[in-house]
């Protein structure tokens, strides 16, 4: 019992470590971020590689994901005789919750691996104890762009996700299944309020942190073989999108 106990215990200590080098880790690299020199042309770098190369998989996916709410709405919605209140279903479900959510796991099946495979083979390589050789900050070189990338193009993208999936639920529903347009898009206007909007935004913006800081942090610590990598990229992807749904529930129970 006693040694039960203490595996309980130890497991208990390791985690709250970690969450706590993670905090100190995110903390330390915004605090370089305001010391100078300012990387802009890191950020600028930054924000192409995770929002403009991810914008080809986030619009496949918004569009399908659009026609398959219309798809499933217009069918529930006509038991009730309100085809009319589907533009309102879809738009609601794109801004509320599928559009920063989806855009987000795209980003980090798309981006995020990529960005932990990169800084840890940095880490193998040495190439970060290079950068503390040359005098140059890792967290300010390498981390800090990463994570301002993150806050602006997860954002820029799930805007471009709802209003992509709100087309294709047009295209589904006015074009193919013959709900009115008028109809359609006046109760969009109706229904969607600045509330609404406005939690898309600040969801997108904390999902935009969570996948830059986790995937950053396992590549900066990974261990120091090939095996480590994979295993801190596979980490980094399923903890980035668990920490998102979950980040999801609490933050959509405080602004209902």
């Amino acid at each position: 019992m006693m040694r039960m106990l203490e595996r309980i215990g130890h497991g208990v200590l390791v985690h709250v470590g970690e969450m706590g080098r993670m905090l100190v880790f995110v903390v330390s690299s915004f605090a370089w971020l305001l010391r100078p020199p300012l990387r802009a042309d890191q950020i600028v770098k930054q924000v192409h590689f995770i929002g403009y190369k991810s914008t080809f998989v986030v619009v496949l996916t918004a569009g399908f994901t659009g026609m398959v709410l219309a798809l499933q709405g217009y069918y529930t919605l006509r038991k009730f005789g309100s085809e009319g209140l589907l533009g309102s279903a879809v738009a609601l479900s794109m801004i509320r919750e599928l559009g920063p959510v989806l855009a987000a796991l795209m980003v980090t099946a798309r981006a995020g691996s990529a960005m932990t495979a990169e800084i840890g083979i940095m880490r193998i390589t040495e190439q970060i104890d290079a950068l503390d050789t040359m005098a140059i900050n890792p967290l300010q070189y390498l981390i800090a762009p990463k994570l301002v990338a993150g806050l602006i193009g997860v954002p820029l993208l799930v805007a471009i996700f709802d209003v992509v999936g709100i087309y294709g639920g047009h295209l589904v529903g006015v074009e193919l299944l013959g709900v009115n347009a008028g109809s359609y898009w006046n109760s969009i206007e109706s229904s969607v309020e600045w509330k609404d909007v406005y939690g898309g935004i600040l969801k997108s913006i904390s999902f935009g942190l969570i996948v830059s800081w986790v995937c950053c942090y396992k590549g900066f610590y990974t261990r120091m073989s090939a095996e480590g990598l994979g295993t801190a990229t596979t980490e980094a992807v399923v903890l980035s999108s668990v920490l998102i749904l979950v980040w999801d529930y609490f933050l959509t129970s405080v602004l209902l």
